[in-house]
């Protein structure tokens, strides 16, 4: 298709596109897809067992190719294009130049640049949900849940919050960055689905140590540093308004960190590494629909409470509520995403600032976007009760929209495919399911190769006599690998 002489310029930009503004969305979008690749799948691959680190990490990796496929098929203008319902845009495809080429509706960047920005998003919603998941799901009913989640929940609410046609975005919801679509959707999502595709094999239920924290560190630092992106990148240009969004961002992971390590240290004698990056998962999360509207005392505080509520639901209530006790979700995503980003959503509405919220809403209609503290400050307390409303309402909607479409999505699924891995695919992991081992001890490549061959002529209860049969290691051997 031929592109119109008036989008391009002689140099091939356009007076409309803003080039220091479309350089950062590149790589603000880049950094928020580091964090999915590789930070999400070197997390997953290394926080399981050792016999499901290749299927944990190669979900992550499926969801991110899989959602960037469907997100330019028809899901980015179901998300952001013209609205054919007050919840969801008409379904198009986002392939041609022309189009790609048109200013987005932001005004200073193309189309093609904030296509690629909100696919990362997209792709990070999945593998999150994905973490509830770990260590039983069938690999082939996870490849049709992630284009069908996409298009039948996410579409959804990024329309209805994120879209300036959204019901919820006209009413004046506070979502800088995805507290709401992205946190509160992947925590509800993924329990919801973990209830539906049922728990892991008992063992690994009872005992699912790391296979190497040291590795899980390394994702969990490209996920913190790749958040740099995922809020800076939100207002869509270069501002005061990102700087502050960044600093914020960093202010209240670092807090929520050091608050979870302390009530570790407190409660359990232990400073925990594991409960550390937890921390750390649920001040980023908590701070994101927050981060360029609230100030950075604000932000501290949300630290300390997004490193202390979310600590109390985990450590105290899980054990007590029978759903929560249930419900197998593997990387307890209900608590770091769900529970992390309603308190974010809460504290939006409580703590955000009307002169931040005049430079990120520049040129709308600002003054109803008053947090509590200020409308009491300014005798607008009205103003203020409105928005708190208004967050809680949408974290009502967010609830019952992921509740109800995951579980028409699942039970699609389940008429085609088992949502469960076997039992005998279950004990053995990632050999059963993918036919290959992330870790084998030196020499132990060739005898998987042999056995591999002679699987065969094993039978069924040899097959099972080891946790890895195929590889035959003996109890010395399996000591220096952990489990």
């Amino acid at each position: 298709m031929k592109i119109p002489d008036n989008l391009l310029s002689s140099n091939a930009s356009p007076e409309w596109m803003n080039k220091a503004d479309n350089a950062w969305q590149l790589t603000a979008a880049t950094l928020v897809g580091l964090q999915s690749v590789p930070g999400l799948v070197i997390l997953y691959g290394s926080i399981v067992k050792k016999k499901w680190a290749v299927n944990s990490a190669f979900m992550a990796l499926y969801a991110f190719a899989a959602v960037l496929v469907c997100w330019v098929g028809c899901c980015y203008q179901m998300s952001f294009g013209e609205k054919i319902l007050p919840f969801l845009g008409r379904p198009n495809t986002a392939f041609g130049q022309a189009y790609l080429m048109r200013p987005a509706f932001s005004g200073n960047i193309p189309n093609a640049t904030m296509i690629y920005f909100q696919f990362a998003f997209a792709a990070i919603t999945l593998i999150l949900i994905g973490g509830a998941l770990l260590g039983r799901m069938n690999f082939l009913a996870w490849m049709l849940f992630v284009p069908l989640w996409v298009t039948l929940s996410y579409t959804i609410c990024a329309f209805s919050i994120w879209c300036q046609e959204g019901w919820l975005y006209k009413m004046g919801i506070i979502d800088y960055s995805g507290g709401y679509v992205i946190h509160i959707s992947s925590g509800v999502a993924g329990f919801t689905a973990a209830y539906w595709v049922g728990p892991r094999a008992t063992k690994d239920r009872e005992r699912f140590p790391p296979n190497n924290i040291l590795l899980m560190l390394a994702g969990a630092g490209l996920l913190w540093m790749g958040w740099t992106g995922f809020n800076g990148g939100d207002p869509y240009n270069i501002s005061l308004d990102a700087s502050l969004a960044v600093l914020n961002t960093h202010i209240c992971t670092a807090m929520s960190l050091l608050t979870w390590l302390l009530f570790d240290i407190l409660f359990f004698g232990k400073p925990s590494v594991i409960g550390a990056t937890q921390g750390m998962i649920t001040g980023l999360v908590c701070i994101t629909p927050a981060a360029g509207v609230v100030q950075s005392w604000a932000a501290l505080l949300m630290g300390i409470l997004s490193g202390s509520i979310p600590w109390f639901t985990m450590m105290v209530l899980h054990r007590q509520v029978r759903l929560l006790k249930q419900v197998d979700d593997t990387l307890a995503v209900f608590h770091t995403h769900a529970v992390a980003g309603c308190l974010g959503g809460i504290l939006t509405g409580f703590f955000s600032d009307p002169k931040l919220c005049r430079i990120f809403y520049l040129g709308q209609d600002w003054q109803h976007y008053v947090g509590l503290v200020y409308g009491i400050q300014e005798g607008r307390a009205n103003a203020g009760l409105k928005q708190m409303r208004v967050q809680l309402f949408g974290i009502l909607f967010v609830v019952i929209l992921n509740v109800t479409s995951t579980s028409i999505v699942c039970f699609l699924i389940k008429l085609i495919l088992p949502l469960r891995l076997e039992e005998e695919e279950l004990q053995i992991g990632d050999e059963a399911v993918h036919g290959e081992l992330a870790y084998a001890l030196w020499g132990e490549g060739e005898r998987f190769e042999i056995e591999s061959s002679n699987k065969n002529e094993t039978t069924e209860s040899e097959g099972l006599r080891h946790e890895w049969p195929s590889l035959g290691l003996k109890d010395s051997a399996q000591e220096i690998q952990p489990a």
